[in-house]
């Protein structure tokens, strides 16, 4: 496959394909992947609002939409109420930097004339890649400064189905965290790390090791999620779809565990999704 066929030209979406998997890739939509078919099973929930998008500069919630920088205090847009939520990057067009059959990279600018509301001058840049034989893709995420230094986050919200080709058994999630980050009635990390409960959760886990989720849906599929992160939110109270989100730190991070970015310290984090089928 040619660099050209990679491309949906009509749509600007990229394909990437390898072995029997296929990964399309909409920069245009906040760089979310659209979809991915595993012998020809879709894993991903459509719309465009979903499939899996990155959440970038921050993950999760930031309190009332405000974060710290030194002495200078920034309000970014309430868009769930009285939150800040998942970032900036899910809603503005991202370049296709390169893309062949099995990988492609991404970039926006943190303070472009079109981006949405973000402070500080930086790049994001994104790197997908498929393993040669379809069995594993790899994000990475890259966020760099190029002026001031800037507290950041960077991580992924993939929508999984909960059920494959609308029927079967319901997926399973098992993982084993060190603690769960305290959830307060605004949805917010309270400071507190906890033993972790059992679900339905909407909470954020700490596993200091690095990530470690696996998916199952009986008889179909197993998706293992691994990731150098420390931190991972798993989200499954809607009926369509459950969520595994590998992040650099916890929601409100910003305020309460900043990561600050600088020129020569980017921050990078990475994702690996490994399948297997079960019949």
């Amino acid at each position: 496959m040619s660099d050209n066929d990679t491309r949906n030209s009509a749509q600007g979406q990229v394909r990437l394909a390898a072995g029997d998997t296929e990964l399309t890739v909409d920069p245009a939509n906040g760089c979310r992947l659209a979809s991915l078919r595993i012998g020809g099973t879709e894993l991903l929930r459509q719309g465009t609002k979903y499939g899996s998008f990155p959440m970038v500069p921050w993950c999760g919630r930031i309190e009332n939409g405000r974060f710290r920088n030194g002495g200078e205090v920034h309000q970014m847009p309430v868009n769930s109420p009285p939150h800040a939520i998942h970032g900036t990057g899910r809603n503005v067009a991202w370049k296709t930097a390169r893309a062949n059959a099995t990988s492609a990279a991404f970039t926006y600018e943190l303070l472009a004339p079109d981006a949405a509301p973000w402070p500080y001058p930086g790049r994001v840049t994104q790197l997908v890649e498929l393993a040669e034989d379809g069995s594993s893709l790899t994000l990475t995420m890259g966020v760099e400064a190029s002026g001031d230094s800037f507290p950041a986050q960077a991580g992924w919200h993939p929508w999984f189905l909960r059920r494959l080709d609308g029927g079967g058994e319901d997926v399973q999630i098992d993982f084993t965290a060190a603690w769960q980050e305290e959830r307060g009635d605004d949805h917010l990390p309270t400071g507190r790390r906890i033993d972790p409960r059992p679900g339905p959760w909407d909470d954020c886990f700490g596993m200091p090791d690095g990530v470690h989720v696996t998916l199952t849906w009986p008889d179909r599929l197993e998706l293992k999620i691994t990731s150098g992160a420390e931190w991972v939110v798993v989200y499954d109270e809607q009926e369509t779809a459950v969520c595994v989100e590998p992040q650099s730190g916890p929601p409100n991070g910003l305020n309460t565990l900043p990561r600050l970015v600088t020129p020569i310290d980017p921050l990078e984090i990475s994702t690996t999704w490994t399948w297997r089928t079960l019949t």
